[in-house]
């Protein structure tokens, strides 16, 4: 078995969700599911289909965002994984739909900073064994990092 980093590619105000599924449904059932969680919403989604003809499956709301999820695939490429990139959504918005999906196993991340998937490489094929998503923690938050994020969640409506 070998191991592999491979760095996500995307713009930096774009969000990503990867996870892990078990049959080719998947890719029209997470459309539905994002399409209805959202109205507007602009993403693309790609599944690596790990059986029979072993393809990419994609849907999508943008072409942008669906070139963006085709080629993340290619390079993860572990059997059973997906990516969405959400253009104008959160993974907030739309990640219990997300893993409300009945194929859906696990999703691994759901963010905007940098991604790295530690993949495992067999003769049997890949698989993702974990992510690492964005930087360690540089202390413990004090009183103003507290005000400062609640001052933020009130302000973008996630609380009152």
């Amino acid at each position: 078995m070998e191991l592999k980093l491979v760095a996500v590619s995307k713009p930096e105000e774009v969000n990503l969700i990867l996870g892990q599924s078990h049959f080719i449904k998947t890719v029209e059932d997470l459309y539905e599911a994002l399409v209805q969680a959202v109205p507007g919403i602009r993403f693309g989604l790609a599944f690596c289909e790990s059986s029979g003809p072993c393809l990419i499956r994609v849907e999508g709301t943008d072409p942008e965002m669906k070139e963006l999820a085709v080629r993340n695939a290619q390079a993860i490429g572990a059997g059973h994984s997906f990516v969405i990139f959400l253009k104008n959504a959160y993974p907030v918005n739309v990640l219990n739909a997300v893993k409300a999906c009945p194929e859906v196993c696990r999703v691994f991340c759901a963010t905007a900073n940098p991604v790295q998937v530690v993949v495992a490489e067999a003769d049997g094929g890949r698989g993702v064994l974990g992510v690492i998503d964005g930087g360690a923690p540089r202390g413990v938050e004090d009183q103003a990092a507290v005000e400062a994020r609640r001052a933020l969640l009130r302000q973008i409506g996630y609380k009152r």
